[in-house]
């Protein structure tokens, strides 16, 4: 067989995996916790694997902590930015309160991945609104029939007296733990992130690894 036909079968069975596995991932964070590239590192890995990658990111006042988004849609060729609600695959939560504004878009039987850092707003700290607790947003995952993976801060590895980038920790959670398992291998994510920042590499692929055996 020619080249020209060893590239047609290649791209039908491209078309093939990609009817078979659609998959919505819902982020949602602070400003400065590196939310996006989450989403960007996710997609960038889909791509190198021939799955169509929509990435749609939103982010508010980043320096002042201000509410992040982001909206990642694999497996489609044309797809809208817009996830309904009841319809993310996975939902990346990286602060404990901002968890509760996605909540409304996991799908029943969704993984909900929480890192559970807390970011106190001013009003909060002054005593004049009040901050949820991890039980009462555990109550409002298992309300929609999602099922909640809990990172605990605690368990985020240090290097040289420094903690690792919590959002490579998380990242490799979510290879480890969820459905992502089933679309992309967490060994060529990992290189993946190795390539995109060569210093701190060390630090990365602690925090990558960690997250990777955390749960």
């Amino acid at each position: 067989m020619g080249d020209e036909g060893r590239k047609t079968k290649d791209e039908k069975n491209i078309t093939q995996h990609v009817s078979r596995f659609t998959f919505d991932v819902y982020l949602v964070g602070v400003g400065g916790q590196g939310v996006l590239t989450i989403g960007d590192l996710i997609g960038a890995a889909a791509l190198e694997k021939g799955i169509p990658s929509n990435f749609y990111p939103t982010k508010g006042m980043a320096q002042r902590g201000g509410f992040v988004k982001a909206q990642l849609r694999l497996g489609r060729e044309t797809v809208g930015p817009q996830i309904p609600e009841r319809g993310a695959d996975l939902v990346i939560a990286m602060e404990l309160s901002e968890a509760l504004k996605a909540v409304r878009f996991a799908k029943p039987g969704a993984d909900f991945l929480l890192f559970g850092h807390v970011w106190q707003p001013t009003d909060v700290m002054l005593g004049k609104a009040p901050y949820p607790t991890l039980e009462q947003v555990r109550e409002q995952i298992a309300g929609v029939g999602a099922r909640l993976l809990y990172l605990d801060p605690a368990k985020l590895p240090a290097q040289d007296g420094a903690p690792a980038p919590a959002n490579i920790f998380v990242l490799g959670a979510a290879l480890g733990h969820t459905g992502l398992r089933e679309l992309l291998d967490p060994i060529e994510v990992k290189e993946l992130v190795r390539k995109r920042w060569k210093r701190g590499a060390e630090r990365n692929a602690l925090a990558y690894q960690t997250g990777l055996e955390a749960l």
